[in-house]
């Protein structure tokens, strides 16, 4: 991807997971934060609650691969930031594109993976 999309390896100088969610003034969680000028990348969790209500739902192995394949979405869509800064709707378009891109190449390996997409990119989690 980020040779497709000619991003310079070197405009990441910092990649942070930070343990506590991120909410905007509306109240819904970020999944991930890019400082392009600083090449700073922060990528935020879910809350615990929302944890506890997915694995009680789904089952705690479905909640691991949820989680990963999260970190992985946001990932993808920060990184588009860096060329992208300021178009949200381009970045957003292309990180499910590019997510089910790797997704397609994990489902060999684990058919968990597209339709995890699947819960990440379009449904809601009451």
């Amino acid at each position: 991807m980020l040779r497709k999309e000619k991003i310079e390896a070197q405009a990441v100088r910092a990649i942070d997971v930070k343990v506590l969610p991120l909410r905007r003034k509306n109240g819904k969680g970020i999944a991930g934060k890019c400082e392009t000028a600083r090449g700073i990348i922060q990528i935020y969790p879910k809350t615990i609650n929302f944890c506890q209500v997915f694995k009680q739902k789904f089952g705690r192995n479905n909640f691991l691969v949820y989680a990963g394949n999260r970190a992985r979405a946001a990932l993808i869509h920060e990184l588009l930031h860096l060329k992208y800064a300021k178009d949200e709707k381009t970045v957003r378009e292309l990180t499910e594109d590019y997510f089910f891109i790797f997704a397609q190449k994990q489902a060999t390996k684990n058919s968990e993976a597209f339709c995890i997409g699947t819960l990440i990119f379009n449904a809601k989690l009451s």
